[in-house]
């Protein structure tokens, strides 16, 4: 496996929006004693940071600066327990072009290792994106070579079935060889969708947690935990997209 830096990059269509504040964590009756940790995984432009942003805001930017690989924190409850979630953003991963394997900066490494959880990220209109994922599931069991992975599969960007490359039945499949559901979710048009997804993995991994606080004795490697979480970024993109779009509207 060779280890690369490639730039990532998430962008798409400007789309307007209402900047209200995002709290921190929702009001809770009691401290969580569990955490859920799940980290987001794919190619580039395949909708990754949009998917996180519509999960934990309800909201849809088109516009990101590069992916820096943001960490976010929250309180939910699931099942009835509350629970403190962290989701990782991550830089995109891609084929190497001799097919010996994937680009993956050491940044994704440490957060494959960190979670408990994984959604892996495709574009429904990128076949090659779709064809990164085997490779990618397969570089996560080298890091988690034993015990059950909690993994779902999300062919994101379903609004755009006229630019279809990879049919629905074909990511059930590929879900089916991974040992997880398959959604096919779009984050510019449907919030309930990415809910349903992002809860279902996150009751997945909480259940295999069971009454443990996530901090699992792990063997083999020895990598540096991700970045602290930070729901700060998240605010400075809103504020950073509100300012552009602002500064845009003057000029005209």
């Amino acid at each position: 496996m060779r280890l690369n830096d490639p730039s990532a990059t998430m962008s798409g269509g400007s789309s307007n929006f209402l900047l209200v504040p995002i709290p921190e964590y929702p009001v809770l009756d009691s401290v969580p004693n569990k955490n859920v940790k799940i980290v987001v995984l794919g190619a580039s432009n395949v909708g990754k940071t949009a998917l996180i942003v519509r999960f934990l805001t309800k909201r849809f930017i088109g516009d990101y600066e590069a992916n820096t690989g943001a960490l976010y924190s929250r309180k939910i409850s699931l099942d009835g327990e509350q629970v403190s979630l962290q989701v990782q953003d991550t830089p995109c991963v891609s084929l190497q072009d001799d097919a010996e394997g994937l680009y993956c900066q050491e940044q994704i490494n440490r957060s494959i290792y960190w979670a408990d959880g994984y959604v892996l990220v495709f574009s429904i209109t990128d076949l090659h994106s779709y064809r990164t994922i085997q490779p990618l599931y397969q570089h996560v069991r080298r890091i988690h070579p034993s015990g059950n992975i909690p993994v779902i599969l999300v062919g994101n960007k379903s609004d755009l079935l006229r630019a279809r490359q990879v049919p629905a039945n074909e990511g059930e499949a590929l879900a089916a060889e991974l040992g997880g559901p398959y959604f096919e979710a779009s984050a510019r048009e449907n919030h309930e969708g990415v809910s349903t997804a992002f809860l279902h993995l996150c009751q997945e991994v909480s259940r295999a947690l069971g009454g443990g606080n996530g901090e699992k004795r792990r063997g083999g490697l020895h990598l540096a935990r991700p970045k602290s979480p930070n729901m700060q970024e998240l605010k400075r993109r809103f504020r950073q997209v509100l300012s552009s779009k602002v500064k845009s509207a003057t000029a005209l």
